[in-house]
């Protein structure tokens, strides 16, 4: 088991080639390190002291070149032990992740995530940093630091042997401190960990802390662990520096002994002034592989440490999971399963199931009723291996349910939780997570086709919810590029057929109207750059601005910026700090200051001689001014007549569009070309999109394109014009596009983006494409709403029964009278059993349920 490797397992097992390479690359260096100290000594006894040029350019140059050499080495040691411990760390991690998901129900209720989540990352990477170097770094050091003693030796024996008389000191001095050290450490990892435990607490459940208002509460608890880790650090602090001073201490030691014993020979020409130098050099040199030995002592402990506690995380004493069959395929089940005597019990005094005993033939139905607490969703754990019985005997066909492996599971069992999970990631990409799993076991060739998923998506009744994912989807530009056409037809279809029910609904674009709910500056240009209008890109396009003096707007909209600005500043003065009376104003709450202080100039002075970055403002207020929806001003009916005027004269002259042309629908639709935006969805600044009939509007959603408008009234759209479209696009053969672009939307993080509905939803038909002969439905459709449960209740009774053996925890008794077998449970015992008729003529305890609601 990877839990019970010792640290240097790793090591001694991993990569033996790589680290052969390591040990070579470093006793090879050995060699260029002592070389250039011998060469300092010639330098000064031989070059200098003889006055020959030519050696001193020899040595400087063999001394040069061997230190580059060294440093060369040494420069791929460091990369090639970064690189072993970065492969070690990918192996560790990986069969540690494999050990984790493999782990039972049982040490994930007790083990807080925050604590796996810090084992997993940060602490694992401390350790695979260590692991790169854990032989390297010792065996180099080793190595160096002889090398260095013997030149040292070499040099002046008596004075080589008294140099190092004192790193047996340090022997005894730096372990002392690092014992205490590792304690500390020990205790700052936990609090470390459970720290991360609150925080990832907290976030998962930021719904329950907003809506208690309960910031003050988790702020103290997070406050209680940061005083604890800053007591740890401080105490930590003193050990770790209290080594670092001991090694410098010592460091200093050795040159103070050199000085004043090999100064003491050299004065009484025992000593050579060269062969003092090398000696200092070598002494310096010295003490790196022994100052790295320190380290990686150091190292080593908090390794050992993280190390320890990451596998004591993991190692259960419960019975681990079998992945695959042990010497054989996965097996294939029919369904029918015999439990006698089943119990199951979390400790010795804590029994949630006792004496369960029952018989379901494959292809049957049985329902689990009861009582809250009485053991439900417990025995469907059982039946699904999510949990070990402790007592009895639960099989299928013949096999016992603890025996089978996770894979025999898989291929045979499909479950549906209350709360599913659903992973991050597109729609699709969850409907096929099962039979992706099954493919990559090997157990399934294929995946189910597009058509399939659809037809399983309209079964349990996720197509609306698809359509609605679909409309408020943007393509990508290749997506755009391929189903532009057909988009364009179900415009044509709203446009031409549908245009009098949408009538009030959706305020279409019209090249010779005034569009009351865009803004000023979309009327003018009657488009977009980039996708998203922007009036600050139109204010900072010098063409724009000339274009707004010839057409005499430029006046006439700074007007408008200052009757907007002057009505908002007075209506809002006392109401500023509230953003729901800013909904009237193109005005931003935060921007109210600037132009209350604008209004206040232009009672002095006139708009001609404001600054141009007020003027600008002004300017920009009124092109984001929308009539029909910022009711704070009224538009003069003649600057309407104007904008539509100037909008002719804008497209033409400036963006060379002929708007006769536009209506007649023979400008194509314009999809940017791929080249150069590699995963974007946006244009270059230069693009001009038209709002033509024909034209795709390339950075709009799904629902914008088909209206080609903007919508009035969203709740009418939803409730009935919706409904109405989507008939005549199916009747076109159109509508599976959608459903196909609603199936790429991504469902956020961890399903975010999805309502409870939705995710039971999407979790039933991902179960139902695997297609196993057992389901298992704990509760799986108590967040639908009864029509949604009635239907998918109609397709198991239809299309499962004879074929599916389903084991369903149902809370709505009307729904459980197709059911071939019910069991009522109560307290973890099962106190009636048989069918739905036979059960309601006794007069027993479904009896009662059933007249209680």
């Amino acid at each position: 088991m990877i839990t019970k490797k010792p640290l240097f397992y790793w090591i001694l097992h991993k990569y033996r080639g790589l680290q052969f390479l390591l040990l070579f690359l470093i006793v090879s260096s050995l060699f260029f390190k002592v070389f250039p100290l011998e060469m300092q000594r010639k330098i000064i006894n031989i070059a200098i002291n003889l006055r020959k040029l030519e050696l001193l350019y020899l040595y400087c140059g063999l001394y040069m070149g061997a230190v580059l050499i060294a440093g060369l080495i040494k420069y791929y040691i460091n990369w090639l032990q970064a690189i072993i411990g970065q492969k070690i760390l990918i192996e560790m991690r990986r069969e540690l992740y494999n050990h984790v998901l493999k782990l039972p129900l049982q040490f994930f209720h007790r083990t807080q995530t925050g604590i796996i989540i810090s084992a997993m990352t940060s602490e694992l990477n401390a350790v695979g940093t260590f692991l790169g170097g854990a032989l390297a770094i010792p065996i180099s050091s080793i190595l160096t630091f002889l090398a260095f003693l013997g030149f040292m030796i070499y040099l002046n024996p008596v004075l080589g042997i008294l140099t190092t008389l004192i790193y047996p000191f340090e022997f005894i001095v730096i372990p002392m401190l690092q014992k205490r050290y590792n304690i500390l450490n020990r205790s700052r990892v936990h609090t470390v960990r459970s720290m991360a435990n609150l925080v990832n607490e907290s976030i998962s459940g930021i719904h329950e802390v907003q809506s208690n208002s309960s910031f003050q509460l988790e702020q103290g608890k997070l406050d209680y662990y940061i005083k604890k880790l800053y007591r740890t650090m401080s105490k930590l602090f003193i050990f770790k520096y209290g080594i670092k001073f001991s090694n410098n201490f010592f460091q200093s030691l050795g040159p103070f002994l050199l000085f004043l014993i090999g100064g003491y020979l050299a004065i009484n020409g025992q000593f050579t002034i060269g062969a003092l130098v090398a000696f200092l050099s070598a002494y310096e040199k010295v003490y790196d592989p022994w100052k790295e030995m320190i380290e990686y002592y150091q190292m080593y402990q908090d390794a050992q440490v993280r190390y320890r506690q990451i596998m004591e995380t993991f190692d259960s004493s419960e019975r681990t999971l079998l992945e695959i069959p042990e010497n054989k395929e996965a097996i294939t089940l029919q369904g029918t399963i015999e439990a006698r005597n089943l119990g199951f019990q979390i400790s010795s005094d804590v029994q949630l199931l006792e004496d369960i005993s029952f018989d379901l033939e494959a292809g049957q139905h049985l329902a689990l009723i009861g009582f809250s607490g009485s053991g439900k969703s417990t025995l469907s754990h059982l039946l699904s291996q999510l949990l070990n019985y402790t007592d009895g005997t639960l099989k299928i066909d013949g096999h016992e349910v603890n025996s089978l492996s996770k894979l025999d599971i898989a291929r045979n069992i499909s479950v549906v939780s209350q709360q599913p999970f659903i992973f991050t990631g597109t729609v699709n990409d969850n409907l096929l997570y099962s039979c992706v799993a099954l493919r990559l076991a090997g157990i399934t060739e294929e995946l189910p086709g597009r058509e399939k998923v659809l037809a399983m998506m309209r079964e349990v009744g996720l197509e609306a919810d698809v359509i609605r994912w679909g409309y408020r989807s943007v393509l990508p530009l290749e997506k755009a590029q391929q189903l532009a056409d057909k988009i364009l037809s179900m415009r044509r279809i709203i446009h031409n057929t549908l245009r009098d029910e949408f009538d009030g609904v959706v305020e279409f674009y019209d090249s010779e109207a005034f569009l009351e709910y865009s803004t000023i500056g979309q009327n003018i240009i009657f488009g977009e750059y980039t996708g998203n209008y922007s009036s600050d890109y139109l204010l900072n396009r010098k063409d724009f601005l000339n274009f707004l003096k010839q057409t005499n707007l430029e006046e006439t909209l700074l007007v408008l910026g200052r009757n907007i600005a002057e009505t908002t500043v007075t209506l809002l003065h006392d109401m500023r700090e509230d953003d729901f009376f800013f909904q009237g104003s193109p005005m931003e709450p935060g921007e109210y200051d600037s132009y209350a202080g604008i209004i206040k100039k232009l009672q002095k002075t006139s708009l001609i001689n404001l600054r141009k970055n007020e003027r600008h403002d002004l300017l920009k207020l009124a092109l984001l001014y929308i009539p029909g929806k910022h009711k704070i001003y009224t538009l003069p009916a003649k600057l309407r007549s104007a904008i539509i005027k100037a909008r002719h004269i804008f497209l033409y002259e400036i963006e060379k569009i002929n708007l006769e042309q536009c209506r007649d629908g023979t400008i194509q639709q314009h999809i940017l070309p791929i080249e150069g935006h590699e995963e974007t969805q946006e244009a270059p600044l230069s693009t001009f999109t038209p709002y033509c009939t024909s034209q795709y509007l390339f950075n709009h959603t799904l629902l914008d394109n088909v209206l080609f408008g903007t919508v009035i009234d969203r709740e009418v759209l939803r409730d009935s014009l919706g409904a109405l479209a989507i008939r005549h696009f199916s009747e076109q053969g159109l509508l599976d596009e959608i459903l196909e672009i609603g199936l790429d939307f991504h469902v956020g993080s961890k399903g975010d983006n999805l309502s409870g509905g939705q995710k039971q939803k999407v979790a039933l038909a991902r179960a139902l494409l695997k297609q196993t002969p057992l389901l298992i439905l704990d509760e799986a459709t108590a967040s639908l709403d009864n029509q949604s449960q009635t239907q998918i209740q109609k397709y198991i009774d239809s299309r499962l029964k004879g074929n599916t053996t389903v084991i369903a925890v149902v809370h709505r008794l009307d729904m459980i009278s197709g059911y071939d077998h019910i069991l009522v449970m109560r307290a973890g015992k099962i106190v009636e059993s048989g069918t739905y008729d036979k059960l309601l003529n006794q007069k027993g305890v479904l009896y009662g349920l059933i007249n209680e609601t």
